[in-house]
């Protein structure tokens, strides 16, 4: 097996077929690979952050078969779009199942993902091989030198959240909830379903950060309730609004570089593959 990682700073499985790549001035991606003689099974990886992320990974996909390539597996951790598959208000679309569609036409003979959004996500995709968070949250709370509880940040979260406590033993689970508002997507109404957290180390666990509404609301939430220190476990980082505001409310943020590389004071990251 050979690997293409797409990504230079996102190299999980070892050295890269040689390639160049780079983008037209209309905006189209190019690739030109650079070694012959490939063995007939090769792994793309790639960390789609746009469109043309994709583009990138379908154009290197149509030159390793130009190729003879005849097995071809694709690794994207962040499966883009992941948040987007249900449609809420007329004139959205189900952006999900647009990417898995695209993925679906090129007929890999393995898709690699990590703890997709929801079960919408594997459903659409063909050969799909899903990685879960469980070892990722074990190896957060080895830097934690304390006992903790688990908090599900809403209901969406709470079922892979019992399976992650049950993972790891039987940690202690807290539920909490909040309200969007589905045409202005504004955040309210933190609750958390516990009225005393005893000065407890609470460890929030979620899929995906982007601009942290959400785990600042549940903070002071939390802390309403007596919560001692504050963690945060995401599997993709994307940070959109910076760490600045979380890190005040946050001990440690724990994450993969699923999504991207972070390196800021107060962030622990961890590789999605090893």
């Amino acid at each position: 097996m050979r690997y293409l990682h797409l990504d230079p700073s996102f190299t999980p499985y070892g050295k890269s077929i040689e390639f160049e790549a780079f983008v037209f001035n209309g905006g189209e991606p190019h690739i030109k690979i650079l070694e012959q003689n490939i063995e007939d099974s090769v792994t793309i990886t790639h960390r789609i952050n746009s469109f043309n992320d994709l583009g990138l990974l379908m154009i290197a996909t149509d030159a390793l078969r130009r190729m003879g390539i005849k097995v071809i597996n694709v690794c994207i951790p962040y499966f883009p779009a992941a948040r987007q598959d249900r449609v809420m208000v007329s004139g959205e679309s189900l952006s999900v199942k647009v990417y898995a569609d695209i993925i679906n036409a090129q007929q890999y003979d393995q898709v690699t993902v990590f703890d997709p959004h929801s079960e919408v996500t594997p459903a659409l995709i063909n050969n799909v091989k899903v990685i879960e968070n469980y070892e990722f949250v074990k190896q957060c709370l080895k830097h934690i030198k304390e006992e903790v509880i688990l908090v599900s940040p809403d209901g969406g979260a709470l079922k892979k959240i019992y399976k992650v406590s049950e993972f790891l033993g039987g940690i202690e689970v807290i539920e909490c909830s909040k309200k969007r508002d589905v045409k202005t997507g504004q955040l309210s109404g933190f609750r958390v379903y516990e009225e005393d957290l005893k000065g407890k180390h609470c460890v929030i666990v979620d899929d995906i950060c982007d601009g942290g509404g959400t785990f600042l609301g549940l903070a002071k939430a939390l802390q309403e309730k007596n919560a001692g220190t504050l963690s945060l476990i995401i599997s993709h980082g994307i940070f959109s609004k910076g760490i600045e505001e979380l890190s005040q409310c946050f001990e440690t943020i724990f994450t993969t570089n699923s999504f991207r590389d972070i390196e800021e004071e107060g962030v622990v990251q961890i590789p999605v593959l090893r």
